[in-house]
């Protein structure tokens, strides 16, 4: 009977919060770029930048939430975003997971973005193991950093990085974002050769270029985070970004692969097919 009375034109049947045109961008973007899942939070033209940005921590943690489960090793870096998240996230139980950050920590200490603070409130919300950081992401020269890497308090953080199951990222853009938490670690020498290099982003502090391809070797070398490289090892390695300032870099790392998931806003998901000469959906 109901399929008849739809046939007829009767009954129509709507899904609560379901947007058609959100969810056909989503299926779109996820096949142009051979992607595992995308999620595209809700939000207006006109809210604002903070509302805007609520409405992504909160898309991503429930995204997030779907990849918990049990005998996991989970690595997340830092920032305000992936803080946002975390405060968003519901509490849930994670039998024998473990969580660990995926770089060092920042110049400055500001405990609410720090690394180790991001840990270890995911870890209690999950009532997961938590692993910390006790350095900062960038050394003064190789020879310190090659030390800490080398180090038996940092032992235990390499090996969970060799055996990740998820990594939980965010995507810094603009050399020039003045509320960064540890740019000033970069001397002047560093901002000369990333802007000669063409750094168009960075992602657990490792910058490349708008091919994807990692620059500025010397700073790699002094920069305590995961490569690149590995975090495209990742069974399941989820970018959270949005913003104008975020469109280049997080096309580079699409298009290279880093990343399979991705948790972003609509008009970030229409810049980068824009940007990449698509403009199916306006």
């Amino acid at each position: 009977m109901l399929a008849q009375a739809k046939k007829e034109g009767i009954v129509k049947i709507d899904i609560i919060g379901f947007d058609t045109e959100l969810f056909a961008l989503e299926e779109y973007f996820k096949k142009k770029y051979n992607l595992h899942q995308v999620d595209i939070s809700t939000s207006n033209s006109t809210d604002s930048e903070s509302e805007k940005n609520d409405a992504l921590a909160h898309a991503a943690a429930n995204f997030v939430g779907n990849f918990i489960a049990d005998n996991q090793i989970i690595g997340i870096s830092w920032g305000s975003t992936l803080s946002k998240m975390i405060e968003k996230l519901e509490n849930r139980y994670a039998e024998n997971t473990l969580f660990c950050p995926l770089a060092g920590g920042p110049s400055h200490i500001n405990s609410k973005y720090h690394v180790n603070t991001l840990v270890y409130e995911i870890a209690r919300k999950c009532h997961g193991k938590s692993s910390f950081v006790n350095a900062t992401v960038v050394q003064e020269n190789e020879k310190v950093t090659q030390g800490i890497l080398q180090s038996n308090i940092f032992k235990d953080v390499l090996g969970y990085w060799e055996h990740l199951d998820v990594a939980i990222v965010g995507v810094g853009g603009n050399l020039d974002e003045s509320d960064s938490q540890w740019r000033d670690l970069l001397t002047t020498k560093d901002y000369q050769m990333l802007e000669k290099e063409h750094a168009v982003g960075e992602c657990c502090c490792r910058f490349f270029d708008r091919e994807g391809t990692p620059i500025y070797n010397e700073l790699q070398r002094r920069t305590i985070g995961l490569s690149l490289e590995k975090i495209a090892e990742v069974p399941k390695s989820i970018a959270i970004a949005r913003g104008d300032q975020k469109v280049q870099a997080l096309l580079a790392m699409i298009r290279k692969k880093y990343v399979n998931c991705i948790v972003s806003d609509r008009e970030t998901i229409i810049s980068i097919l824009h940007l990449d000469n698509d403009y199916t959906f306006k």
